[in-house]
């Protein structure tokens, strides 16, 4: 690797860095200042979720690779029975992510594909 392959890396580096970690950083000592109740926390949460499902559902609705073969009604199973398990075992997010894996496999094992 020559001199100016690794400046370009290191320039790289520096510069996503510095884009992402102040903001970060910012976050960190701003929201200490913050009430979990804040209206500004809750939007942020908001957004963020709506965020994680828009997501999900593109994955589920519109998938990519490997995924693209499978029935929708396979992914969505999947996808609920996920959900199904998080909310009965209190919102545990391990458990539904491992169900709805478990759901897909299986189904794609019958499935033969």
């Amino acid at each position: 690797m020559t001199a100016q392959e690794i400046g370009v890396f290191a320039f790289i580096f520096i510069a996503g860095t510095l884009g992402t970690d102040i903001w970060r950083w910012l976050g960190v000592f701003g929201g200490k200042q913050l009430s979990e109740e804040s209206e500004a926390l809750v939007w942020v949460r908001s957004v963020a979720t709506a965020l994680v499902a828009g997501v999900i559902a593109s994955q589920v609705l519109y998938p990519g690779g490997v995924l693209a073969g499978t029935p929708i009604t396979l992914r969505i199973g999947a996808a609920v029975a996920g959900f199904a398990v998080f909310l009965l075992l209190k919102k545990n997010m391990v458990a539904g992510i491992a169900v709805a894996l478990t759901v897909l496999a299986v189904g794609l094992h019958f499935l033969g594909i």
